[in-house]
């Protein structure tokens, strides 16, 4: 058995030594430790073996009583291998003094059985760079072995890991240089062999999805580019573990419509060619405003060309351990829900930390950042949207809901900050309404609404994420919809993304299914007005006043 033990409180002199002793003095035996001192705050993580809860046990616990300015807060996961479970003591006050409190050590017990608390993915991004050649199908072969090279125990890792400490870990992914980059250099029109080579490279790998087949078109339209948008509906089709993303605006460039309105037919190309699965191809298309180089999650994520050769970076989530924490304010006011959800939100971030810091040893890859981005499912008790209710709405999308939001996601960032110094990817709240069983009941009711989405946007890390829409809807109108977002991302300098799925063949008041951690969706309604003459003008909408700064 192994134990995490994570103690948070003000810095000083001599506060390792001492709760080294405390511990010693509980016959708790720690093999590794790691301090992190920031804004005159502590955080200590150290790793023990033995005995763990056993030592705090209802048989022999005694109350420790430790010295005045001792740490506030201290939490503790204890998993072992064959239960994978997680607890967490705490440092209370009592009159003058701080204790270590025996009826909080199970605090956190089911943070991983009950509350679905896991390291979302562990990615591991790799350059791709150095594969360019005239040749298509020597770079295809360049691209398949410097990616099975490169990741090779990506995966044995990952599951040791998991194993050690008992934290599940969901996914195993890689996330490669912009293909469009790489193969701009070879002598074919054919990008979609390129797609085929990761696809490859990712089964040998055994990761669950390997993303980069992308392109970076903001401000204008490479042929190399051009090539890659135009095989993303067959390289998606043809795979099974790719994804692709494009960048089509920023605040400092503002929105290349040209590609928007290519984008709108590429969602339409990728929905027909993927019709025997509900259009599922469009599920593993994003389109961005202002992408960061940085992203662990899928189907966003690549390497960006500021990276260093390989990188680790870690997506923690936990919607379910908030939603719990939460019923223990009800009723309280704002500013104690926000603190509730920091001390959550830490917790969550430091564990992200720890493994990031873990594989990256392991594996001998540079540590990039940890992304604290709350990233539903669509089991029961996982779901952002609950969260959000649990602050009195009667149901997610009435009115409300946006403020609600707004303080959610700028809580999970404060709390993450100090549990790590290298945040960064999206960070933030995720509302991919397929993934999220209460966004389904929100969008079924009728009370969510894809303009309702578009307002939570304003203040969240992905807006319109996993949203069906009926199959008959143009390719302008779905344009349209991309650059209503692209302009919410660009004047308020944030990175928004939209995942749209035309459904071939259905409409509103049916349901599509696609299953594992992208559930279902039911098809929303969008506005029948045309917005044809809009896209057709083409250009660049110009960047905002904001896009000066410099």
């Amino acid at each position: 058995m192994k134990a995490i033990i994570t103690v948070v409180g003000p810095d000083r002199v001599g506060i390792i030594a001492e709760v080294c002793t405390l511990l010693a003095e509980m016959k708790i035996s720690v093999v590794e430790l790691h301090f992190l001192a920031l804004g005159g705050e502590a955080a200590l993580d150290l790793i023990e073996r033995r005995r763990a809860l056993g030592a705090l046990d209802e048989h022999d616990h005694r109350e420790r009583v430790l010295h005045d300015g001792l740490p506030r807060a201290r939490k503790c996961s204890s998993p072992s291998a064959s239960s994978a479970r997680t607890s967490s003591p705490r440092c209370t006050r009592s009159e003058g003094r701080a204790m270590l409190n025996h009826s909080d050590i199970m605090s956190t017990v089911d943070m991983i059985d009950h509350q679905h608390l896991d390291i979302r993915t562990i990615t591991m991004g790799i350059s791709l760079l150095d594969c360019a050649d005239p040749n298509a199908e020597r770079c295809a072969q360049k691209i398949y072995d410097k990616i099975c090279r490169s990741a090779e125990n990506l995966v044995p890792t990952g599951c040791q890991i998991e194993r050690e400490l008992g934290i599940p870990i969901v996914n195993k992914r890689i996330s490669v240089t912009p293909i469009a980059l790489v193969a701009g250099a070879s002598e074919t029109e054919d990008y979609v062999p390129f797609a085929k080579a990761m696809d490859a490279a990712a089964k040998t790998c055994g990761v669950d999805f390997i993303g980069g087949f992308s392109a970076l078109v903001h401000k204008g339209c490479t042929e190399g580019d051009r090539r890659l948008l135009a095989a993303i509906p067959r390289a998606l089709a043809e795979t099974d573990l790719v994804c692709a993303s494009v960048n089509v605006a920023t605040t400092k460039a503002g929105i290349n419509m040209n590609a928007v309105r290519r984008m709108g037919q590429i969602v339409k190309e990728a929905a027909e060619l993927t019709r025997e699965r509900d259009g599922f191809g469009c599920a593993k298309l994003v389109i961005f405003c202002n992408a960061v180089e940085d992203n662990p999650f899928m189907a966003g994520a690549f390497h960006g060309v500021g990276e260093a050769e390989r990188v680790i970076n870690v997506g923690v989530s936990g919607p379910g351990v908030v939603y719990h924490a939460l019923q223990s304010v009800k009723g309280a006011p704002f500013d104690e829900v926000a603190e509730t959800i920091k001390k959550t939100a830490f917790r969550i971030t430091r564990m992200g930390q720890l493994v990031a810091q873990e594989a990256s040893r392991r594996l001998g890859v540079p540590f990039g950042v940890v992304d604290l981005s709350l990233a539903p499912t669509p089991a029961v008790g996982d779901s952002v949207a609950r969260i959000l209710e649990e602050m009195g709405l009667e149901t997610c999308g009435t009115h409300g809901t946006t403020a609600a939001l707004a303080l959610l996601n700028d809580a999970v960032k404060k709390g993450g900050l100090m549990a790590s110094s290298s945040v960064g990817g999206l960070s933030g709240a995720f509302i991919p309404v397929s993934e999220d069983e209460g966004m389904i009941a929100a969008a079924q009711s009728g009370v969510l609404t894809l303009e309702k989405l578009e307002a939570m946007t304003c203040v969240c890390s992905v807006g319109l994420d996993m949203i069906a829409v009926p199959g008959d809807t143009s390719a302008e109108t779905i344009s349209a919809i991309l650059a209503d977002e692209a302009a919410i991302g660009m004047v308020n300098s944030k990175t928004t993304a939209i995942r749209l799925i035309p459904v071939p063949g259905k409409g509103v008041g049916e349901s599509v299914e696609f299953g594992g951690l992208l559930g279902s969706a039911p098809i929303m309604p969008v506005h029948t007005a045309s917005a044809a003459d809009f896209i057709a003008r083409g250009g660049r909408i110009p960047a905002p006043m904001q896009s000066l700064k410099n």
